[in-house]
């Protein structure tokens, strides 16, 4: 396997138009002639899906909800950055650049990150066209917030539903291609396997969610956006659904898998509150713009937060980071709730929390300014603990949320198998080791709606395709290994249930590969992951049959899947001896207790290759070159 990164030429700011000009069309009459597979609807699956459609490609899109407006990127709350600097507080598109890379830790492509940035604005004009209801001024204008890593206002928002709004859109246009007969849409349908002919993408295997039954769908090229992996650790903020199913099968069928053990800790959750708890639930991090984070200074006070007076309390971001305060990334904010936690300091039953406090804002701008801003999440937040945020701080811990790393792919998006596309959250290109909050909906939208309809092009028209279908023996072949792993899975009839296994394996991820790692906990993983996986295959019960809907079944196929990324996620957390974002190794860390790079022998993209189960992955090197944003120590003081 050979990384090439297909970086055009020439100045960071003209690299995209450039290629956009030099890529080879494909004119309208042919466009008709290649057929597309979309595998995803949310907002990367269903703006691409509904882009390439307008193009004139028949496309085939897949979800395995019943509606594409189901998909989890409707649970994104707090905003989607652009750089309109409608505020006028000194941002640009190089700024938002800026931001991003230094983010991110200086671990994603230089060149990526700033299309990215450049996209942006395209895509707050396009929303606005489809009318996506953004907040706006009293004047008119579009309204924007600040989120963390920014000393700006970029985040543009609709209260805390952005992403549900925005997901509209693209379901809109969506829906529109498929009254034209331009989309075929394909729901309740999971993809399990990728096929590939003579090294190239040519097609999928599908199993209906309802009957069960394995289709073949074959195209000239397949597009994956299929979302990330945090659902691995059990508990996370993702739909219990979300999986890494897709991309995993891509990496055994020859796609390079980058960066995995990049995980995000989203610093505002709602804490765990019991031992049969499904998921948790994030309150977005548009409430660190007016919400102060404090713990009491003194070990152990029990207090209500109302009684604790204020020169009892500690704003730690606020003093640690006074530049950014409570707007530091999300990787600073998530490991000084966990610092002060570890020492003794946190609140609520467990000691697992923080407060987020509205006081000060609410005496500030009155109620009825921060239930304008915020009243759907409070609303949220009541509904869950019970409790009024409006009156008493809330309480918030750090849990898993996004993924960073994802399958490798160059400029055009594509991996390493020919053919093969990776939008959104399912690569890793644009966040490096720490996402900045109101990123993920950009690089989504960024991705389906202006990146892949221009990159796609120079595949098809540059590639001949011999006529393939669904009778070649690699769809037949594919199939079969398909129904033997779910008949595997049904045979076993075991004792334990498959969230059983699933909460083991998380627990130990969380624990040695989560918000802080080192070397012991992660060779000590590394040996008991096998001895889980072996369990599982033994000692699973999976009820029912593979004829008809069996939710315990794809579950089990979905865990299988993870009992197998989870090893090479630690693996890559043992090879990275530094920290890096969200990436923190204990043994690599400054007097002040920040996350302490090492560019000399780390600056790349890790990228796995499958080599079978029982072998060692191998790991391929992707330079990574900074020439615009000179590698520094970062640092939000």
């Amino acid at each position: 396997m050979k990384l090439d990164a297909k970086i055009p030429e020439g100045p960071m700011a003209e690299k995209w138009t450039n290629h956009k000009f030099n890529v080879k069309l494909v004119n309208p009459a042919n466009k008709r002639k290649h057929k597309i597979i979309v595998v995803g609807s949310g907002l990367a699956g269903a703006s691409a899906a509904a882009t390439l459609s307008e193009l004139g490609y028949p496309v085939e899109c897949f979800t395995y909800s019943d509606s594409p407006r189901r998909a989890h990127s409707i649970s994104a709350q707090g905003g989607i950055n652009a750089a309109k600097n409608y505020p006028n507080d000194g941002d640009s598109v190089y700024r938002l650049f800026y931001d991003t890379v230094k983010g991110g830790d200086f671990r994603s492509r230089e060149a990526n990150v700033y299309r990215l940035a450049e996209c942006s604005n395209l895509i707050i004009d396009h929303c606005v066209a489809q009318g996506i209801p953004f907040a706006r001024e009293y004047g008119g204008y579009l309204a924007n917030r600040s989120f963390g890593g920014a000393q700006v206002s970029r985040t543009f928002y609709a209260r805390g539903q952005t992403g549900q709004q925005l997901l509209l859109g693209a379901f809109g246009a969506l829906q529109k291609e498929i009254k034209k007969g331009g989309v075929t849409m394909r729901t309740r349908c999971e993809v399990i396997d990728i096929v590939v002919i003579d090294g190239q993408a040519r097609g999928i295997i599908s199993r209906d969610l309802v009957t069960g039954e394995l289709t073949r769908h074959a195209a000239d090229a397949v597009v994956l956006a299929t979302g990330g992996y945090g659902n691995v650790f059990f508990l996370s903020t993702n739909a219990m659904n979300c999986n890494t199913s897709a991309a995993w099968r891509a990496y055994k069928k020859g796609a390079a898998f980058a960066n995995p053990c990049y995980t995000q800790i989203h610093p505002t959750c709602i804490p765990v509150h019991g031992e049969y708890q499904s998921k948790l639930t994030l309150m977005s991090e548009s409430l660190r713009n007016d919400g102060r984070i404090w713990v009491p200074k003194a070990k152990g006070d029990q207090r209500p937060a109302n009684e604790i007076p204020e020169e009892e309390r500690d704003y730690y971001l606020e003093r640690k980071y006074p530049a950014f305060g409570n707007l530091v990334p999300r990787d600073l904010a998530s490991r000084n709730a966990k610092q002060v936690c570890d020492e003794g300091r946190g609140v609520g039953p467990t000691g697992q929390a923080v407060y987020l406090d509205f006081a000060d804002a609410i005496e500030r701008l009155g109620k009825a300014n921060i239930e304008a801003k915020y009243g759907n999440l409070f609303e949220m937040y009541n509904r869950i603990t019970d409790e009024d945020p409006y009156t008493t701080p809330m309480m918030i811990f750090p849990a898993v949320h996004y993924t960073m790393g994802g399958l490798w792919v160059d400029y055009n998006l594509m991996t390493s198998v020919p053919g093969l596309y990776a939008l959104g959250e399912c690569n890793f290109s644009d966040h490096g080791a720490n996402r900045l909050g109101a990123s993920a909906l950009m690089q989504g939208l960024a991705d389906g709606y202006f990146v892949i309809p221009n990159t796609i092009n120079d595949y098809l028209a540059s590639n001949r395709f011999g006529q393939v279908t669904t009778d070649h023996e690699a769809f037949a072949e594919a199939e079969r290994e398909a129904k033997d792993k779910l008949d595997r899975l049904l045979a076993v009839k075991g004792t334990r249930t498959v969230d059983d296994f699933h909460k083991e394996l998380g627990h130990l991820l969380w624990e040695n590969c989560g918000m802080a790692r080192n070397e012991k906990g992660l060779k000590a993983a590394l040996e008991k992951i096998p001895q889980i996986r072996a369990a599982f295959w033994k000692d699973v019960n999976v009820p029912g049959s593979a004829d008809d809907l069996n939710q315990a079944l794809e579950k089990a196929n979905r865990v299988a899947d993870f009992m197998e990324f989870a090893e090479l996620m630690v693996k890559d957390a043992l090879e990275r001896a530094e920290s890096c974002g969200g990436h923190f190794r204990e043994e690599s860390q400054t007097e002040e207790g920040e996350a302490l790079r090492n560019d000399e022998e780390f600056c790349y993209v890790a990228a796995w290759e499958f080599k079978g189960l029982e072998n060692e992955p191998e790991l391929h090197k992707e330079p990574l070159e900074f020439e615009e944003v000179h590698l520094t120590q970062r640092s939000y003081k």
